[in-house]
């Protein structure tokens, strides 16, 4: 048996997250008592009553500081390391911290920063993000390059099997999907998003997340890490700051990434965040390989932690 740990992106966060756990284990307040903010991270986690856990700078420091949570809890209470792991956009910081790159807090705070460069890099935007449903890659590049005309429009995700994801200004993300829908896709989704995220808008927050980089100090990896922008492991010569940074101007490659796991011969998948976006993922590209023993497992609260290690 080979584990692997998925760490959820932004769009799975609810407020109320985490609230069962900060109660009951101590490890995992110290993932939210611990980083140094300029927000009550507690209050917009727990509570949200200003509606604020859905802008993205505070999204992202709250499903990180989740995450580091339950990394602090598995270590507790003695729940194996798995074999790899890997996240989704912001969730790659959760799997870095939890493969020994950085601790839970400078993993907070340095998302508390990526989360404020991203929104900085959205404002005066009118962007969109959509998602486009059973047409194949090339085809929705195609349609891509034909609406550039009215603006920025690229693909940010490429999510599962049959599930891509394009973003940008809004004006051209909207003539791009309609041209995809004239090529043949099944349907295509607009999405409720804060910013055209993994596009070239995004390239000035790349560039300050890599000065920022600067100032943290990266440990060696202890558990094998897949990358967003590879797909993959890195090579020895790969820097983890330039993946990191290109991570948010490109796209981020999650099929690519669970297909190899399913070639490393993980059958165990365990997506640590609220929502079961990854674990769609998971099943659909199980699907398109003609997979069919694997597990998942889902950690949303205390109750599922405790699934989990019986479980295992």
């Amino acid at each position: 048996m080979k584990t692997a740990f998925l760490y959820a992106g932004q769009g799975s966060q609810v407020a109320g997250m985490g609230k069962d756990l900060y109660e009951k284990y101590a490890s995992f307040r110290k993932a939210f008592d611990e980083p140094e903010l300029d927000f009550d991270i507690k209050k917009i986690c727990f509570e949200d009553p200003d509606g604020l856990i859905n802008e993205t700078e505070y999204t992202q420091p709250c499903m990180t500081a989740f995450a580091a949570g339950v990394n602090g809890v598995f270590e507790e209470l003695g729940i194996k390391d798995p074999d790899y792991v890997a996240g989704l956009s912001l969730g790659e910081y959760s799997a870095l911290s939890k493969a020994g790159v950085f601790d839970g807090k400078t993993a907070v705070e340095t998302v508390a920063f990526r989360g404020k460069v991203m929104a900085e890099c959205s404002k005066g935007v009118d962007s969109g993000m959509t998602a486009i449903l059973a047409l194949p890659i090339e085809k929705i590049e195609e349609c891509c390059n034909a609406a550039k005309d009215e603006g920025i429009v690229q693909i940010c995700n490429l999510n599962c099997p049959g599930q891509t994801v394009i973003g940008g200004e809004k004006k051209a993300v909207d003539k791009a999907a309609a041209l995809c829908g004239e090529a043949g896709a099944r349907r295509t989704v607009e999405l409720k998003v804060s910013g055209p995220f993994h596009t070239e808008i995004m390239a000035p927050a790349g560039d300050k997340l890599f000065e920022y980089f600067k100032k943290i100090e990266f440990g060696d990896m202890k558990i094998p890490v897949l990358f967003n922008y590879l797909g993959h492991e890195k090579a020895e010569s790969d820097s983890i700051p330039e993946l990191l940074k290109m991570q948010v101007q490109r796209s981020v490659r999650m099929e690519d990434t669970l297909r190899r796991l399913f070639e490393l011969k993980v059958d165990t998948f365990v997506e640590i965040g609220p929502g079961k976006a990854l674990s769609g993922f998971v099943r659909k590209t199980a699907k398109a390989l003609d997979i069919k023993d694997y597990r998942i497992f889902n950690i949303e609260n205390a109750e599922d932690i405790n699934t989990l290690k019986e479980g295992l």
